[in-house]
This record gives C-alpha cells, structure tokens and sequence, in this order.
C-alpha cells in the first residue's frame, strides 16, 4: 500500500469531471468541493485507495510574523493530502484527529510536496502518515486518524 499502482486516479484539475454519466466520489468528490485547499492552491498530483501526493506553494498570506510559513497551514496542506488519501471510491472518510511535528521552517515562495499513505485500516477506523518536504528535505510528519461514515439512508 502507498505506492501509485496502474489503477491509480490522477487529479490534475481539482474539478475534473467524472466520465459521463458518472458521479464523483470519494477523493475526486471530497476535493471537487473543498474550498479552502483550492484557495490556498494546493494541488493534487496523484492519487489512490490508501495513498496521496499533493503539491502547495508558499504565498505571502501563508507566511507569519517570523516571516516564516504559519504552522496552520502546514498542518492543512498535510491534513488534505491525508484526506485524499483515506477517501476510497464511494466512501466519505473524516478525521477523528491528527498531529504533526514541525522539523524546519518554510518560506515564501517554496514549493512544498505531501505524500500521505495508509498505515493500516480496520473497519471503519484507519492511521494514515504523511511526509511533507521542500526538495529532499523532510520539513514536517503528520499522523492522521479517520473514520469512514456509515452511507447515508
């Protein structure tokens, strides 16, 4: 698990519309409307059942008065990458919570890279770690928890 495989979904426009006839779902629905993440214009390179890429830039509102990138945003990009990473096909998938350890600081302008994948999933509860980096260099971990929502009836 983690690793792209020949069946993986590649989300080039965060509202690229499904085959006709069809409907989003999973993470191509759950991004398709996620407002906050587009705004802050990450975007999703790659992604599959279990495992996620995205990429986000540094702008100046992302940066604070260190004139360093806000830890708020950090843990969002990780926190997005997580979520397109637990939302399989048909399912909607929350967080039941997540942490992250900041290792070194960002800046305005660099291009930052999450890859998220599934550590395990049991049921309806799932780990998920995420790696964000600038370059080679590793700048944050995230672990993040979900649950998966029963279907709506």
């Amino acid at each position: 698990m983690g690793q792209p495989a020949h069946d993986t979904t590649t989300t080039s426009e965060p509202d690229a519309s499904p085959p006709a006839g069809e409907e989003l779902t999973g993470a191509a629905a759950m991004f398709a409307n996620d407002r906050a993440s587009q705004h802050l214009g990450i975007t999703v390179d790659d992604h599959g059942p279990g495992w996620a890429q995205c990429s986000m830039r540094v702008s100046e509102i992302m940066t604070n008065g260190h004139d360093i990138t806000h830890g708020g945003y950090i843990f969002l990009f990780a926190d997005t990458t997580f979520a397109m990473a637990c939302n399989y096909p048909g399912s909607i998938t929350v967080a039941s919570g997540g942490d992250i350890d900041f290792l070194k600081p960002t800046h305005l302008g660099d291009e930052l890279v999450a890859r998220g994948h599934e550590v395990i999933k049991q049921g309806r509860s799932g780990i998920y770690d995420v790696t964000v980096t600038r370059g080679d260099e590793i700048i944050a971990t995230y672990r993040g928890r979900s649950r998966t929502l029963p279907p709506r009836t």
